[in-house]
């Protein structure tokens, strides 16, 4: 509590030394007072010490005055004499004349003694005291005392007023030490806070310039493959021949592919993909694209394996491995115009120190015309390239990025002109064991067997695309466009078999937690969420939920609403 207290009080100082020098002169005015009541004490304390020395005095002359003995009351005033203390002591008979005393000065004592209370003149204290017997007044006596002098009080408190004086001037000194501190502070922090300024206003300024270098690139894909959809529907609506109505719809598909596609690059780019990591077997997933790669390099170019025996298990999106090893590839084959060699190899790392974790290392290897050194620092920016026009989008090594460091890994890259490059993905050791092989049904799901699905869409077009691809699979859809709506439905519809919803909805209730208060309310209810892009996807993913990622195929959803329906 004290150095709280204190602390509080070096704040208060800190902030004007007004508030110091103030609280100097309060501790020195203390400390006079302290002195006065001292000194005040002293002095009534000397009272009482004469007074007692003048009463001892009375009753040992209680006996010479009684028996009008003066050579006797002589010898006990003349044993005070040995005292420096006392200046004059007298001794007074009945009748009030002087017996016998002293004086060390120049003035006579009185002739007269009156009994009355102590005096203080200067530096002397006088005080009488009745001499008396069995009630009876024998006499009086009279004592003049020295007290201490100013000076010897001065020089008693002199170190002590020293002492108070250099605590004052050193409360005084820090209280402008520290005002100077708080306000070197202030200027500090608005330094500070100038500077956060104006890199947050650098800092937006590199992101508007980025932001329109990737709103152009964006636009210019999207243009085109809107270009090729749009002719696409047209050319297919004018024409009757089923062969080319087959072509037109293998180009639109492949255009909504390419779009859905480039969509999960920039949002895995910005780390907002909702991925679905699975944990799997690096090397032997890698491996399985060896006819992909083939047929995505030129005849020229040779890929070699080389896995290191035991590889430890990683947690990563196995879609998202395959686009990030295969843009690595491409990226590769365009490096090396005269052909050459890719080595792909992978190998486990274990701890290096504390704090660090086991990874494993997947490296891609080429041996192609390498890449400037200035430029090693922006290869992962969206939409940088070192490809000429129309050769590259540039997002190739930013979805790499992206995709790695929300798996939580690292991307290595290094380089030199005329040797090559390589990339290197290290992904964290996995605790979870590899999961047994499964064999995977391919085409559309079980039929829904007229089992009643809730949908819960507030997009009408994309409710009746659901909706139509539904009854196609065989089950009987409900739409409704927000979640009090879909709980209502619950409660007074029909029965329903499961929920499908949409993640974004419009009012207080979005698709999560609507599928929350599902899951409490009906336990046997299962629930599917349906997301293009959303920040509660991953959310979704640890509740536990089904996610559906938009676009999704036909097959897509048959699978997921039998999974579900299979698994309550």
């Amino acid at each position: 509590m004290m150095g709280s207290l204190l602390r509080r009080m070096m704040h208060r100082l800190a902030e004007t030394p007004a508030i110091g020098i103030g609280l100097a002169f309060v501790l020195l005015l203390a400390s006079l007072l302290l002195a006065y009541h001292n000194e005040d004490q002293a002095r009534a304390e000397k009272v009482r010490e004469v007074q007692v020395q003048a009463r001892v005095l009375a009753g040992s002359l209680a006996g010479p005055l009684a028996f009008d003995d003066d050579d006797a009351a002589r010898e006990y005033i003349d044993a005070l004499k040995a005292s420096p203390e006392f200046n004059a002591v007298g001794a007074y008979g009945a009748d009030g004349r002087l017996v016998a005393g002293f004086a060390r000065r120049g003035e006579p004592l009185p002739q007269v003694n009156h009994v009355a209370p102590p005096v203080i003149r200067g530096a002397e204290l006088i005080v009488t005291s009745e001499v008396d017997q069995g009630g009876a007044k024998l006499g009086s006596v009279y004592v003049d005392a020295a007290t201490e002098s100013w000076s010897r009080r001065a020089a008693r408190y002199l170190g002590i007023a020293i002492v108070i004086v250099m605590a004052c001037l050193l409360v005084a000194v820090l209280a402008g030490f520290y005002a100077s501190v708080s306000a070197a502070n202030r200027r500090l922090q608005a330094e500070i806070t100038g500077r956060r300024e104006a890199e947050e206003a650098l800092r937006q300024s590199q992101k508007m310039e980025a932001m329109g270098q990737l709103t152009g690139g964006v636009a210019h894909d999207f243009n085109n493959l809107l270009m090729v959809a749009s002719s696409g529907m047209e050319l297919l609506e004018r024409t009757t021949d089923p062969v080319r109505r087959d072509r037109l719809k293998d180009g639109i598909r492949q255009a909504i592919d390419r779009g859905a596609k480039l969509t999960q690059q920039l949002l895995t780019f910005a780390r907002r993909s909702p991925l679905t990591p699975e944990v799997l077997d690096i090397g032997a997933r890698v491996r399985g694209l060896e006819d992909l790669l083939e047929r995505s390099l030129r005849e020229d170019i040779t890929v070699e394996f080389d896995f290191a025996n035991g590889l430890w298990p990683v947690e990563v999106d196995p879609s998202q491995l395959d686009v990030a090893v295969l843009n690595i590839a491409i990226n590769a084959r365009d490096a090396m115009a005269s052909g050459g060699i890719i080595r792909i190899s992978a190998r486990n790392v274990p701890t290096a120190g504390e704090g660090s974790d086991d990874m494993v290392h997947l490296s891609i290897r080429d041996n192609g015309t390498g890449i400037a050194p200035e430029m090693l620092e922006k290869v992962f920016e969206p939409f940088f390239t070192t490809k000429s026009v129309g050769s590259g989008t540039g997002l190739g090594l930013s979805q790499v990025y992206g995709f790695v460091r929300s798996s939580g890994g690292e991307v290595r890259i290094e380089s030199e002109l005329g040797k090559g490059t390589s990339v290197s993905l290290l992904f964290p050791r996995s605790a979870q064991r590899l999961p047994h092989a499964a064999t995977r049904k391919d085409g559309i799901g079980e039929t829904g067997h007229n089992a009643a699905v809730l949908v819960a869409e507030d997009d009408d077009h994309v409710a009746d695309l659901v909706c139509e691809m539904l009854r196609e699979l065989g089950y009987r859809a409900e739409r409704v466009a927000a979640a009090p709506e879909a709980l209502r439905a619950l409660e007074e519809g029909g029965p329903f078999d499961l929920v499908l919803s949409d993640m974004i909805m419009p009012g207080k209730m979005n698709g999560l937690e609507l599928a929350q208060e599902v899951v409490r309310r009906e336990p046997d209810l299962p629930v599917v969420l349906m997301t293009g892009f959303s920040e509660a996807a991953a959310a979704a993913a640890a509740e536990g939920f089904p996610l559906l990622i938009k676009p999704y195929t036909i097959e897509a959803l048959g699978e997921a609403l039998s999974q579900a329906l299979t698994s309550r």
